[in-house]
């Protein structure tokens, strides 16, 4: 029998966090707080992280994961820096990267991901 698990569901848009069947699908993160793509990055894999833990997984685990950049020529190999320092390179995902117009002018990427939680 499946079972899904929802956490975070305040927002009436998303919840944060599903849990169906042993993989954990996380909401896009995004980050406002900075202008530059590398402190962008990190902050938004600061939130990945927490939201995995929140899930009892962690990035060790993780399966996919899917990038957005407002700029892929000017910001691409800055946040591949700031990826690949965070990444676990024991355990790299499948991933994808784009360039895609962001919801607000100030965000400079966004990144959603899935993970087992076994």
């Amino acid at each position: 029998m499946s079972t899904t698990t929802r956490i975070g569901t305040e927002d009436p848009r998303m919840s944060k966090i599903v849990i169906h069947n042993n993989i954990v699908y996380i909401s896009g993160q995004t980050d406002g707080t900075t202008s530059d793509i590398k402190s962008q990055t990190a902050n938004v894999l600061k939130k990945v992280d927490d939201l995995l833990a929140q899930a009892n997984t962690d990035k060790s685990k993780l399966l996919t994961a899917s990038i957005w950049l407002k700029d892929i020529s000017r910001d691409f190999k800055d946040m591949n820096e700031v990826w690949n320092n965070w990444v676990d390179p024991n355990n790299k995902p499948v991933r994808a990267t784009v360039e895609a117009n962001m919801a607000r002018e100030q965000l400079l990427i966004e990144v959603q991901v899935t993970a087992a939680t076994e």
